[in-house]
């Protein structure tokens, strides 16, 4: 069995719109099954749209088995954050090392970028998700009461990248304007 990793194209010319709007419903229904946090079509719609470089698909048979969707944001007009968003293996799947070639080839984009820091929010009692993060050199440094739908408290995630990570947004110069990155749509 091969898995092969790619992100998600929304380019006409290599597929029909129909076939991208299948891919993004695969994606969706993947991550409503497997996450416990519901998201409308418009929150897909939001991350593909603007970073659909970030929205990384792992393949088997053709068939999507997991996916990690991140962006990248100025926060507070002084710094780049990288912000992930959504990572989901099928179960069957998992234990195979896809979740963390996800989130290498997403940090790695995302460090292209030029992020200062990247961050993410998971439940507190998913501790598997926390290791894995934590292996990454995340680190948690909030806990966000009744944060999900479900009620359960989640932890605040850091990886920093740059000194400017380690700085209050108060302390550190404005960024130019053509290094500002914002949402399109």
């Amino acid at each position: 069995m091969t898995i092969t990793y790619s992100a998600l194209s929304l380019d006409t010319s290599e597929k029909s719109r129909g076939q991208i709007d299948g891919e993004i419903e695969a994606i969706r229904k993947l991550v409503n099954e497997h996450l416990s946090e519901p998201y409308s079509v418009y929150v897909y719609r939001f991350f593909l749209n603007n970073w659909p470089e970030l929205c990384l698909l792992a393949k088997s048979e053709g068939n999507i088995i997991g996916c990690i969707i991140s962006k990248v944001e100025t926060h507070r007009n002084t710094r780049l954050r990288g912000y992930i968003g959504m990572l989901t293996v099928t179960e069957q799947y998992r234990g195979q090392g896809i979740a963390k070639k996800l989130i290498d080839k997403s940090l790695d984009i995302m460090v292209d970028k030029k992020c200062d820091e990247i961050i993410l929010e998971t439940e507190v009692v998913n501790k598997k998700a926390l290791r894995l993060y934590e292996n990454f050199g995340f680190v948690r440094v909030k806990r966000l009461y009744r944060y999900y739908l479900n009620k359960h408290d989640a932890y605040r995630l850091i990886l920093p990248i740059t000194d400017k990570a380690c700085l209050r947004s108060t302390f550190l110069e404005k960024l130019p304007e053509e290094k500002c990155i914002e949402a399109r749509y």
